[in-house]
């Protein structure tokens, strides 16, 4: 009786555990091995009060594909595509998608499904987010300079296309999950997902232009950290 008193009080402790007890991680970079789509200057001139914050010999340039040192790839979402179980578990926080520099910063912004979104202007010229969804309800609204946060949220998952229907070269992504255990690569192509307990995962890793990747992982213990890299192939353009 008393083994089975000690099992069950062990098996309960397991179920409210706070995630972060077990700390397990899954980290690694993203890569590219070959050629990707050129990144090309966009000409701003047309909207000068958006032009003037880019040096003569820095101009913007399309992000469609942005490699770094080593061959890092910038705005990849990685995240746990199977073995998370946390659909039900939507963050409390908003994420933010900013306009500036008629850009999007980021140009790639995940968040959870149901996770409240703040779209924000900090350009002094209006901008018409419109954020192309097929599976989600697709909309655009117009926000002028100084306006207030534009609240949204997406009840599905999907990658969703972003643009500006003001200014042509704006694009981005609005990455909807089902899963809270997710990352977006920066310049060093690096990615992190922590507080995982025990278990079977796939992790997947996405790239607009390139696909999509998968590889199988499994956290055997607490505290337990693996490391997987992923190397996209490049295309021929």
């Amino acid at each position: 009786m008393r083994t089975k008193q000690v099992c069950t009080a062990a098996a309960l402790a397991l179920l409210i555990a706070p995630a972060s007890v077990w700390a397990g991680t899954i980290s690694g970079k993203v890569t590219v091995d070959g050629p990707v789509p050129k990144q090309k200057v966009i000409d701003m001139s047309k909207e000068p009060a958006c032009a003037k914050d880019y040096p003569a010999s820095d101009p913007p340039k399309t992000e469609t594909a942005t490699v770094g040192a080593g061959n890092s790839l910038s705005d990849v979402v990685v995240y746990i595509s199977a073995g998370a179980n946390d659909e039900g578990t939507v963050p409390p926080q908003a994420v933010t998608l900013d306009q500036h520099g008629c850009r999007y910063i980021k140009h790639v912004t995940a968040l959870h499904v149901n996770q409240d979104m703040k779209v924000t202007n900090s350009d002094p010229t209006s901008h018409n987010i419109h954020p192309l969804a097929k599976t989600n309800r697709e909309w655009n609204k117009s926000q002028p300079p100084g306006s207030p946060a534009l609240d949204a949220k997406f009840d599905q998952a999907e990658f969703i296309p972003v643009k500006c229907n003001i200014h042509p070269w704006m694009h981005g992504y609005i990455v909807v999950l089902k899963t809270n255990h997710f990352g977006v690569t920066g310049a060093d192509g690096g990615f992190s997902l922590k507080d995982l307990p025990p278990g079977k995962y796939t992790v997947t890793a996405w790239q607009e232009t390139l696909g999509s990747s998968q590889q199988d992982v499994t956290i055997g213990g607490a505290n337990e950290t693996k490391t997987i890299n992923f190397v996209f192939k490049g295309k021929a353009y």
